[in-house]
C-alpha cells in the first residue's frame, strides 16, 4: 500500500484539520507516515499546500515527485490547477468548487471547472454548501476530506476516529458535526462517480 496525496487550498481553509486526520487514520493502521511543511498557514488567504505520504514500507522523501500523487485534495478550486503536474495518470482531483478570490485577476469559473472537467477522474463538490446543510459551515473541509475519502487506502471507521481524536476537546456536539460532515461529502462522492462501496 502506498498513497501520495497533495492537500492544497488558502490558509484558514482547515488543511491543517484535513493533514491530521488522515495522519491519525494511518498512524492506527500503523502505516509509515511522511508529512511535508504546510505552506503559507501564517497568511489568512494565502495558498496553502502540504505532501502526505503513506505506505506500509519506510518513506525515503517527504515530498511527491512531479507525476507521481495519487489523489489532490483541494478545498479551493484555483489552488487544484496549480498542482495538477503532481497528478499520476490514474489518480484523482477532489476540489471545492466554492472559489476563495484573493486576487485580483481570479480565473473566470467556467473556464477553471472546464479544466477540471479535461480530467478523466475528478470530483467537483460544492463542500461549503454541504456543509450548511448538515448545520455544521465551518466544516467545509471535514466534508472536502469525506468525498476524497472512496480514494484513500483506509478504512473509513479509521478516518471517523481520526475526526473523533481531533474535536474531542471541542465537546461531542462537534464531533458529531463534523462525522455528519464526513459522511456527507463521502455520500456525494459515491452517489457522483463510479468507485462503488469501500
Amino acid at each position: 500500500m502506498k498513497s501520495d496525496i497533495i492537500l492544497a487550498g488558502v490558509g484558514g481553509q482547515g488543511i491543517l484539520s484535513i493533514a491530521a486526520t488522515i495522519g491519525i487514520a494511518a498512524l492506527e493502521n500503523h502505516l509509515q507516515l511522511k508529512q511535508a511543511e504546510v505552506h503559507g498557514m501564517s497568511q489568512r488567504g494565502g495558498a496553502v499546500q502540504s505532501h502526505l505520504r503513506i505506505s506500509e514500507k519506510e518513506i525515503a522523501s517527504d515530498l511527491i515527485p512531479l507525476g507521481k500523487a495519487n489523489l489532490i485534495i483541494s478545498v479551493e478550486p484555483m489552488e487544484s490547477i496549480r498542482y495538477l503536474p503532481w497528478l499520476s495518470e490514474s489518480g484523482w482531483l477532489v476540489t471545492n468548487t466554492t472559489p476563495f478570490v484573493n486576487i485580483p485577476d481570479y480565473p473566470d469559473m467556467k473556464e477553471l471547472f472546464a479544466e477540471i472537467e479535461k480530467l478523466p477522474n475528478h470530483i467537483l463538490i460544492n463542500s461549503d454548501e454541504i456543509a450548511r446543510q448538515v448545520k455544521s459551515p465551518r466544516s467545509s473541509n471535514i466534508v472536502m476530506l469525506g468525498a476524497a475519502s472512496p480514494f484513500l487506502d483506509l478504512s473509513y471507521d479509521s478516518l471517523q476516529n481520526g475526526i473523533k481524536k481531533i474535536f474531542e476537546r471541542k465537546g461531542e456536539k462537534v464531533v458529531q458535526l463534523n462525522l455528519e460532515a464526513l459522511k456527507a461529502g463521502r455520500e456525494f462522492a459515491l452517489d457522483h462517480t463510479p468507485v462503488g462501496s469501500k
